[in-house]
């Protein structure tokens, strides 16, 4: 009997996580359920089906899932410190805790705590993950070009320039990329560097206060996009004009690049302005565009580079380290060009409304806004 009510917890909180933005889609293998036994307690699993996408104090939720607000208030600062949930603190305002997705989410946040089963079942999972419509509809990430790609003639939009996303921010911190480490513990890295992941504004104090990152400043910032660059990884942030992180991906570790790249036309599915072009009459035959291009957008025929344009994501890896300038980005033409939301909460809104998914969201916010006003309401009258 506590098996199977194990089991429904599990299950419940598999469709839990699905109604969020990011999706949690089921499997016929029950894998994202080993997942999520992996991560969470039974109690633990019980205790986020009582919170809401709205950040909330611990005694709303205490109220909600009728425990004592002293125990609620501990084990929501275990789950957040565990990277099950998120916590927000504002200077001078009491911390809330909200439910969280799981990709991009729940699973950055356990890159200190990996080992091969979870690395096993996620490797089998996130392909699931990024075949559902929550990916398809709307990437979480985008592709944008490296700095030195932009011609100066080259027309760019501030949030399509890395330097100026960078300088719009105050507060930084890097963390470790998931992908690369967990294909580093499974014995097949690439040596690229694994301190790569960028956390700008309001995230950096979750990163930090959890130790799954560490505060930097502006110059160290660049340096990591600089570094980046030399080591041919792919820059993706956060699927909005103003940016809340920064992914500096390989094409052989990153889940998102290896599985853009089993499709035959990746440049359909990335949010990239940018195509390359090639004036084949400069190309000198070398083959480093070949190296550089995580997509294998590149292929030599005729002692010439021959690029598939449906491959190319934009990145600009390969037009920095062209030695005959034979390679240049040029802006997509405009129906091709993918509609960029202004905020990350825009962002996680659209794709909800594009997954069918905005009415669980309005039920998530109706139940944190009741719930607010009952327990203000008890609060009160208890005191009097």
């Amino acid at each position: 009997m506590r098996n199977s009510m194990k089991k429904d917890v599990y299950e419940r909180l598999a469709k839990h996580l699905d109604k969020l933005p990011g999706g949690f889609p089921s499997t016929e293998s029950g894998v994202e359920i080993r997942i999520l036994k992996r991560l969470f307690t039974p109690e633990e699993a019980e205790l986020d089906l009582k919170l809401t996408l709205v950040p909330e104090e611990a005694w709303v939720i205490a109220h909600r899932a009728k425990i004592p607000e002293e125990e609620a208030a501990a084990r929501l600062e275990e789950m957040a410190k565990k990277g099950l949930i998120y916590r927000m603190r504002q200077r001078g305002k009491p911390v809330k805790y909200l439910t969280y997705q799981f990709i991009i989410g729940i699973w950055e946040f356990h890159v200190n705590d990996l080992d091969p089963q979870l690395i096993a079942d996620m490797n089998e999972y996130i392909p699931v993950l990024f075949n559902s419509d929550s990916w398809s509809n709307l990437p979480q990430l985008r592709t944008i070009p490296v700095g030195k790609s932009i011609d100066t003639g080259l027309e760019v939009m501030p949030y399509e320039h890395i330097e100026k996303l960078i300088r719009s921010h105050k507060r930084f911190a890097v963390a470790p990329c998931i992908c690369r480490r967990e294909k580093e513990m499974i014995g097949k890295g690439c040596g690229k560097p694994m301190e790569s992941c960028l956390v700008l504004g309001g995230g950096v104090d979750y990163y930090v206060e959890n130790g799954i990152g560490r505060e930097i400043t502006l110059e160290e910032t660049l340096d990591v996009l600089k570094n980046a660059e030399k080591a041919g990884l792919v820059l993706q942030p956060s699927n909005s004009k103003k940016i809340v992180n920064i992914c500096c991906c390989c094409g052989c570790c990153c889940q998102v690049l290896i599985n853009l790249k089993k499709h035959s036309q990746p440049s359909h599915f990335v949010s990239s302005p940018f195509q390359v072009e090639v004036d084949y009459d400069l190309c000198s035959g070398c083959g480093v565009c070949l190296e550089r291009c995580q997509m294998d957008a590149f292929r030599m025929e005729n002692s010439k580079v021959c690029l598939e344009k449906d491959r190319c994501i934009g990145c600009g890896l390969c037009v920095t380290t062209c030695p005959t300038e034979a390679l240049q980005l040029q802006r997509k033409p405009e129906p091709l060009q993918k509609k960029i939301p202004k905020t990350w909460i825009e962002t996680l809104y659209t794709l909800a409304k594009k997954r069918g998914k905005l009415g669980p969201i309005k039920v998530f916010a109706i139940k944190a806004k009741t719930s607010l006003d009952r327990f203000r309401a008890a609060r009160s009258r208890s005191r009097q």
